[in-house]
């Protein structure tokens, strides 16, 4: 296992990218993303341009724990830390009624995916950052989603300001997260299991 000195200036440098509006390629706990700063407007118009998605898709953001979700919806329903507790995999969970983020992250009902990653270079990049992260998989809208560096389209990565060495891949699951709808009312819903 590497300490945290090895990914120390890897993340100085994708924060520096991130604070001045540029894109990503890391990998996260789940598969390699496309990321940018969620709560920069012209950030995440760049990167549903570089996937060519439609952009009334939603994305999913990662923050550093519920205390930063916590600025980002109005209100997390109860059932939300129990939920993260008992997770025994990457769990996105939809929040109701999203504030504070750039315009085309949440959904058209107002929605937003948080997923609190457990991936020590995505938490200390997200904790650098002081902002939650955008997440979107590395590859054209549409296309299978890359579960290592090996599998993304090179076209796709000149396309990204910045890339994460691939030794950060360690401790990723290759498969993506599941998804759950939490209700204000801790109505839940499964999306994917």
């Amino acid at each position: 296992m590497k300490d945290n000195r090895d990914i120390y200036p890897h993340v100085e440098k994708a924060g520096e990218i991130l604070r001045t509006g540029g894109t990503i390629l890391y990998p996260t706990d789940t598969v390699w993303g496309i990321g940018c700063d969620a709560c920069n407007e012209k950030a995440v118009q760049k990167v549903t341009e570089i996937k060519n998605r439609p952009a009334v898709k939603n994305y999913i953001v990662l923050a550093a724990d519920l205390n930063m979700v916590s600025r980002y919806v109005e209100r997390i329903p109860s059932m939300a830390e129990e939920l993260l507790e008992v997770a025994d995999k990457p769990l996105t969970i939809i929040y109701p009624r999203a504030m504070n983020l750039a315009p085309g992250v949440a959904a058209p009902d107002g929605s937003v995916a948080f997923r609190i990653p457990d991936q020590r270079f995505c938490r200390a990049l997200i904790r650098n950052l002081k902002r939650p992260l955008l997440s979107t998989s590395a590859n054209i809208s549409g296309a299978k989603a890359p579960m290592r560096f090996s599998e993304i389209d090179p076209a796709l990565i000149r396309k990204i300001d910045w890339t994460a060495p691939r030794f950060l891949e360690e401790n990723a699951t290759g498969k993506p997260s599941s998804i759950i709808r939490l209700g204000p009312n801790n109505e839940v819903e499964i999306i994917r299991p």
